[in-house]
């Protein structure tokens, strides 16, 4: 009599994508939920008919993704455990996507455009959300001893505080993720800006006036405000076409959602 025929191997090349499509099927059909613990590497090894080496490589990928918080040991935080921290992951991609330069120029200053005016607009229009820590790096950026590099690096701290401001975690963690790259080409063009601190001087008065905008409530405003600063920093530090010349999902052309 025949045995039961063994189920063809694996390659490892791939191996490790097997375990993440299960985990992902399970968390889809809702097997898996945030605070649930995975089965143990030797279970999954041998429900999925790929090596250990495979799972543990797949928690790998989980655990930079932001999926699962792993603990060595025994007790209730050993194992690998389902979290609930979509931003860790995301922002984590994208930064690894901007350090690698898979972005290109317009494409970040397009995304920011869309990304800044909805956040403007959240915030503006709900008036339980607050710009608190937003003003508090404001005033730090007030400092008129701040060199070029610590002012951008200010700037680029502020924008991230709007969007986490809004509440929306996945703007938030994309502009997180974004940061490196914003902050990258905006350092870039301050030393295409002949007269810093003139330029320092307006980029704290369009702040200011953006977060008054949003305070009042006047999103409409605030939209244009928003727009128009980054635009014009670019602009005027020869990095983009011109402040005439529209950016996919400006203000002037529309949410490109």
């Amino acid at each position: 009599m025949a045995g039961t025929p063994t189920p063809p191997a694996i390659a490892p090349a791939r191996a490790w994508r097997v375990v993440l499509e299960r985990i992902e099927t399970d968390l889809l059909d809702g097997t898996l939920r945030p605070g649930d613990r995975l089965a143990p590497e030797r279970e999954l090894a041998a429900t999925l008919g790929v090596g250990r080496s495979s799972v543990r490589e797949a928690l790998r990928v989980l655990e930079v993704m932001g999926l699962i918080r792993t603990g060595t040991g025994s007790g209730p935080t050993s194992g690998a455990i389902i979290i609930a921290t979509p931003e860790g992951g995301m922002s984590a991609l994208l930064r690894l996507q901007v350090a690698a330069q898979g972005f290109p120029f317009d494409d970040v200053v397009a995304t920011r455009l869309v990304l800044e005016s909805a956040v403007v607009d959240a915030v503006a229009t709900d008036p339980a959300l607050s710009t608190a820590r937003a003003r508090d790096v404001l005033d730090a950026m007030d400092a008129v001893d701040l060199t070029a590099p610590e002012f951008l690096a200010l700037d680029a701290q502020l924008h991230l505080a709007l969007a986490e401001a809004s509440g929306n975690v996945v703007i938030a963690a994309m502009m997180a993720g974004l940061r490196t790259a914003i902050e990258s080409y905006v350092q870039a063009g301050a030393a295409g800006i002949a007269q810093w601190d003139a330029a320092a001087d307006r980029l704290r008065r369009e702040h200011h006036a953006i977060l008054d905008a949003v305070d009042a409530g006047d999103a409409a405003r605030a939209r244009t405000l928003v727009h128009d600063h980054i635009v014009g920093y670019y602009a005027s530090a020869g990095l983009a076409r011109s402040a005439a010349d529209p950016v996919p999902g400006s203000a002037a052309t529309g949410p490109t959602f």
